[in-house]
Order: structure tokens, then sequence, then C-alpha cells
């Protein structure tokens, strides 16, 4: 099976993230699209950042109903700092059978020289790029790359940060938020300050 591995802090996942999510599980060679939590850093004062286990319970909420998505809590598991690098050699050795791609947004590529061992990463892994308004000139060496592949996906420019700026300054924003996860935020009463 193919899985391709969409990491976030998802605080909280919207829309955008589950719409990238389904798209790439329906349209592309991945089995499977694995949400992949990022875990808070100890040593990262965050506020607004939820406790781990509250974000991986709105994506489960989120995508309870996609059977070809799924919620991954694989690196609250692993030491900190997270390197992606580091979670695919654990995930390869939990999951033999199964190989593991990258899906990342068309902003992040151009940084993804600065990741650890990347060079390593994109001989070994398929990288599923999908595109952003702003991305910047993109790097020359990933333009053609044979393990990256650039996908033809909507354009969805929704944030995280807006979304929670729009809670806090009571904003109506219950179409960005999959039903079940704005009746958690809501009833929590998550980012009001």
């Amino acid at each position: 099976m193919k899985i391709g591995l969409y990491f976030g802090t998802f605080n909280p996942i919207h829309i955008g993230h589950l719409i990238i999510a389904n798209h790439l599980a329906e349209y592309s060679d991945l089995d499977q699209v694995w949400m992949v939590v990022t875990p808070h850093n100890p040593h990262k004062q965050k506020h607004t950042l939820l406790d781990d286990y509250q974000r991986l319970h709105m994506v489960h909420l989120a995508t309870e109903e996609y059977a070809k998505i799924k919620p991954s809590d694989i690196e609250f598991k692993l030491p900190q700092p997270n390197y992606t690098v580091n979670t695919l050699a654990h995930l390869k050795e939990k999951f033999p059978a199964n190989e593991f791609a990258l899906i990342m947004g068309e902003d992040n590529i151009n940084s993804l020289h600065k990741w650890k061992n990347y060079e390593y990463i994109i001989e070994n892994h398929d990288v599923y790029v999908y595109p952003r308004l702003k991305s910047g000139n993109i790097d020359p060496q990933f333009v053609n790359h044979s393990k990256i592949h650039w996908v033809d996906a909507p354009v969805i420019e929704l944030s995280s940060t807006f979304i929670r700026e729009s809670i806090k300054n009571k904003k109506n924003i219950i179409p960005m938020l999959p039903a079940k996860v704005w009746e958690y935020v809501e009833h929590n009463l998550f980012y009001r300050k």
C-alpha cells in the first residue's frame, strides 16, 4: 500500500486540509493519506497550540467518514524534536510492506533543502506537492526531479491561524471547519483568547 503523509499541527484541522487530503487520496496513486499530527515542542511556549491529543481528536472527528484518510499520532512516540527522515525510518520499520510518500504545499518545497538528510528523503520517497498562491520561485533542483510530483489540486488559501484569529474575534467560521470539529471547538471554548 502506498501512503501519503500529510504533516501538520492541525490547530485546528479545517476543510482546506480535508480537500487536499481527499484530492490526493482520490486522484493520485496513493492508497491512503495519513494526517500526521505534529506534537508540541516542549521547548517552545505557544499558548495558541492545543494539547497534542485534543488536536488528534479533532483529526479523528474530521476524518471518520473518509475511508482513505487516517489520523496518525506516530510522531507522539518519537524523540523530540521530530525530523521527517527519522519518522520515515520508523514507519518503514513498523510497516515494512507499505511505501511512504510526503505531501506538502508548494510554499514548503523551497525549504526542503534545509531538512535533515533531505537528499536521502527525495531519493527514497515520492513527494506530492500541491499548489499555493504564494510560493515564490521554485528551487531548480526540485522542478523536474523524478520523485517530486506536482499535483493539480484545488488551490486552498485557508489557514488555521486565520480560523483561530476569527474565533477570537467572534466571527462565524462554521463553513470552514468540519461540523464535528466545530462542535468540539465550540463546546470547549477553544481559541477564544
